[in-house]
């Protein structure tokens, strides 16, 4: 066990990134197609495919999926990760070649770095292509490349955020795992202690609590398009469509837990549920949520332990090591 999410038979990680530019995209490449479900609980998402996850809809399975930054650009890097899948005659076949179900989903990180870089395709396929069940690389990669917390107080006085990942196995052989790129307004906190991690600093460079700052102003002081958490849980479970939606909406809870505020009028918070049914593991849908929220709360504490300062923003590490 890696304790992160390629723990989870049939889970592969590729990350693409550009350290100057400070932006780039995860792939959670998955062995055989998969069924996946979707809950999308910020108000200003940005995202692709999701529409085809609805239960009622047609499709049934997908071969990867996509967390990108760069904002709504970045949902050019599924493009590249489609193209990938093609070249390896993987997608849902149509009669006239195949067709790759490459959902997605993307974080506003234009204001760190340089914001005319964005990923892309070309960025999506070396993702894909790099692609592997080794241990998920965490922190300033990928889609946490960009990612920050902490923005009340102006993006000067935030912190330094990246993408986080962690897994559990049962007896029964069932693995629950997930990967998190953290990208919060607001700060986050450990859920054991109740201590904060990372968020806005003031002008001493102590982190405050977000909530109180907003209880503070009469109007919303939340700094629109730059906020959204963006996550894959994923099981070797047996799943429809609809119970892998209802463990995306229970996985939530993970991010109730541990940042605040969450889902906000600027937040583009989703969460995509994965059921490899690799093995064939037979859970209920209660225990799968319940597990993926527990890991997902672990993802993104760990996102925020693993950063490093970037673009002129501390990080956990720096400020409490």
């Amino acid at each position: 066990m890696t304790g992160t999410i390629v723990d989870v038979p049939g889970v592969k990680i590729g990350h693409a990134q550009n350290k100057e530019a400070l932006t780039g995209c995860s792939v959670i490449m998955l062995e055989k197609p998969s069924v996946c479900g979707v809950d999308v609980r910020g108000s200003a998402p940005g995202t692709r495919e999701t529409d085809l996850l609805d239960p009622v809809n047609l499709v049934n399975a997908v071969h990867a999926i996509c967390l990108s930054g760069g904002s709504a650009y970045g949902l050019d890097a599924a493009s590249g990760v489609m193209q990938f899948l093609e070249e390896q005659g993987i997608g849902l076949e149509v009669g006239f070649g195949v067709v790759p179900i490459v959902p997605a989903a993307v974080l506003f990180d234009l204001a760190l770095g340089d914001h005319r870089i964005r990923p892309d395709r070309a960025m999506g396929y070396q993702a894909a292509t790099a692609a592997s069940a080794e241990a998920c690389v965490q922190g300033n990669v990928g889609a946490g490349t960009g990612a920050s917390v902490g923005k009340l107080n102006g993006f000067a006085n935030a912190m330094k955020s990246g993408l986080g990942s962690a897994s559990i196995r049962l007896q029964n052989g069932l693995v629950v795992g997930a990967i998190v790129a953290v990208n919060a307004v607001g700060h986050v906190v450990d859920p054991q202690t109740g201590s904060i991690l990372a968020g806005p600093r003031d002008e001493q460079g102590r982190v405050q609590d977000s909530v109180e700052i907003m209880k503070a102003h009469t109007f919303s002081p939340i700094p629109p398009g730059t906020n959204t958490t963006i996550a894959v849980v994923a099981s070797n479970a047996v799943l429809t469509k609809a119970e892998a939606k209802k463990v995306a909406q229970m996985a939530h809870d993970g991010l109730a837990r541990t940042i605040r505020p969450i889902h906000t009028m600027f937040d583009g918070d989703t969460i995509f549920a994965v059921a490899t049914a690799t093995g064939g593991i037979e859970a209920t849908v209660d225990l799968i949520g319940t597990l993926s929220a527990d890991v997902l709360a672990e993802a993104v504490i760990s996102a925020i332990k693993s950063a490093e300062e970037a673009g002129g923003l501390p990080a956990y590490r720096s400020i409490r090591c």
